[in-house]
């Protein structure tokens, strides 16, 4: 069923306005629940005589499926947001653009969203009452294609606010900002939720950045740390760069050069980051031509505290997550992949953060999926399709494995 906007929006420019996709509550509802307490979601997105499209339920204590057949969340669902209360899933499929939101606590979809097309990027409100998606390719009058869906996940209406080629998008903690990086721009928009909706433009465009693609809040979000993507992305240099969020308008900050930048990950003062730089050679242990580079920063300095380059694959960057024993787990797409006699590489790096050495598994595929599993020396991994669970003491493939049919695409712990 289709649901009305109950309240009237004050538009406050052509780029802003009541999208016409509308809301749709699922035709029957699960109602019974496994019980179990610390679980994950894996998506899987082919449907056939011998797998349905839909959610796998993974007892993430045990490593053992749960639940068949899985939780329907569309015809062909792959990426996945958690809400920061931890009560929504968004999943988001491919086959025909729309994001189901599915209940955590009755393991159910509670209805579904239609976009205007793709998104590589979702997120998710506080208190989980509002979604958001960004689609490059969206409609918008006035302007150039691409948008920002602010998706009312209690109401059903969605509203649309134009970002010219919007791509990625990234929340603060508390939700109260929204980065938006834009197809070959040099500007980061900032978005205040806030403002949607109201006669106040919600957006701010901050320029002075080298094809910015991601940024990483602080703790307290008063700083974002904008990634460049530079000559990787077709600009001129990689590198980190601070966004001063406490100025109105905020203020883009001095560069750090980094090899390349394209995903990061901070803990405490240290930033993570990786991204492949052109014509990067790789070392004599692979026949691998190019690679990619980790680099370390220290945020309170901001300075580079790995003397040499962290050698990774290469490939496009775009998973990263700290694993127990200080295990940094890096993942990207459409890397240099070697299937020999002699060696077996794909698009995951494991950084050991003590030693600094790096592993790279001998597994083919791209990594879509990546998700520590927490007070367990386990890091569930989407590759080439499969789920692979690691163990972080071996940085191998640990003896009890998960077999998902059909293909895998994504992955994300409810409980932690």
């Amino acid at each position: 069923m289709k649901q009305a906007l109950t309240a009237a929006l004050v538009f406050f420019s052509t780029s802003v306005c009541v999208s016409c996709s509308g809301y749709r509550a699922p035709s029957t509802r699960t109602t019974t629940t496994t019980g179990v307490q610390f679980r994950a979601f894996v998506s899987q997105d082919v449907s056939s005589v011998f797998a349905s499209a839909g959610l796998f339920l993974i007892d993430a204590a045990k490593d053992a499926i749960v639940r068949q057949p899985p939780i329907p969340a569309g015809n062909a669902p792959g990426l996945m947001t958690l809400s920061p209360n931890k009560k929504l899933t968004l999943v988001f499929s491919a086959s025909n653009n729309s994001v189901a939101a599915i209940s955590n606590a009755t393991e159910s979809s509670i209805g579904s969203v239609s976009l205007p097309g793709p998104t590589e990027s979702m997120a998710v409100s506080q208190d989980g009452s509002t979604g958001y998606a960004a689609v490059s390719s969206a409609p918008v009058a006035g302007q150039s294609p691409g948008a920002v869906e602010v998706l009312n996940l209690t109401g059903g209406s969605t509203i649309e606010i134009g970002v010219t080629s919007a791509r990625y998008l990234v929340a603060s903690h508390n939700t109260n900002r929204l980065l938006v990086f834009s197809d070959n721009s040099d500007v980061v928009t900032v978005i205040a939720p806030s403002n949607i909706g109201t006669s106040t433009d919600p957006r701010t465009f901050v320029p002075g950045f080298d094809r910015p693609v991601w940024g990483v809040f602080s703790t307290d979000d008063t700083t974002a740390y904008i990634l460049n993507c530079g000559p990787e992305c077709g600009g001129q240099a990689a590198s980190v760069q601070t966004l001063d969020l406490t100025q109105n308008p905020p203020v883009a900050g001095p560069a750090l050069p980094v090899p390349a930048a394209t995903v990061g990950l901070l803990t405490g003062s240290t930033l993570y980051v990786a991204g492949t730089p052109l014509g990067t050679a790789c070392d004599s242990s692979t026949a691998a031509t190019s690679c990619g580079v980790l680099s370390v920063v220290d945020v309170a300095s901001m300075t580079l505290t790995n003397p040499s380059p962290i050698i990774i694959t290469d490939g496009y960057h775009k998973r990263m997550g700290m694993g127990s024993n200080g295990q940094l787990f890096v993942g990207a797409r459409t890397c240099t992949e070697i299937s020999t006699a002699s060696e077996v590489r794909g698009c995951l790096s494991i950084f050991n953060t003590a030693n600094s050495s790096v592993v790279v598994p001998p597994e083919n595929g791209d990594v879509t999926g990546l998700e520590p599993i927490a007070n367990r020396d386990v890091v569930y991994v989407v590759q080439g399709g499969e789920l692979r669970i690691f163990n972080t003491t071996t940085d191998k493939l640990g003896s009890n494995q998960v077999d998902i049919a059909g293909q895998a695409i994504d992955v994300k712990s409810l409980d932690f």
